[in-house]
């Protein structure tokens, strides 16, 4: 059983509703959940705010919290996390920030550096993964891999 099919169940069996927040993914995290047919029972809306100000606007991030951490970061990662499930009425979140590349990282973030937002009932964990400069849609897809598999783990273990 894939991933996405293994998360869907485990929201149906909770109960729960799931949100995204994508930027660097750009939608991709949502359109893999909906590779599963079930998935309209968990999944109302999601959003792709690549632009700063469509993270203020839609996910009401915080423009100093921008400011402050620069839009790649686990402070910004948490808000789009909790600013969704907010928005969306769901009980989880995901906010996903980041550097896909080819170009657009620096010394201190680099290509391939990604930070998520777990939002779960209000609860956020953050978290940040360095894939490395393994190419833009290899980062897009280790994200979605580690989006679901760290949400099946988070759920599983609370």
């Amino acid at each position: 059983m894939s991933l996405e099919e293994l998360l869907v169940n485990l929201l149906i069996e909770k109960g729960y509703h799931i949100s995204f927040a994508e930027s660097c993914t750009g939608g991709l995290c949502c359109g893999t959940l909906v590779n599963v047919a079930n998935a309209s029972k968990v999944l109302d809306v999601s959003f792709t705010t690549y632009a700063n100000e469509s993270k203020m606007q839609y996910l009401d991030v915080n423009e100093q919290i921008i400011n402050a951490h620069g839009v790649v970061s686990e402070e910004v990662a948490r808000e789009m996390a909790a600013g969704v499930a907010q928005a969306a009425h769901s009980e989880v979140g995901i906010g996903i920030t980041g550097v896909a590349g080819p170009t657009g990282g620096t010394a201190k973030k680099p290509v391939g550096m990604v930070c998520f937002g777990f939002s779960i009932n209000g609860e956020v964990k953050t978290y940040t993964k360095y894939f490395g400069e393994i190419g833009r849609n290899n980062v897009r897809n280790a994200s979605v891999e580690f989006v679901f598999q760290t949400l099946i783990n988070l759920i599983n273990n609370s």
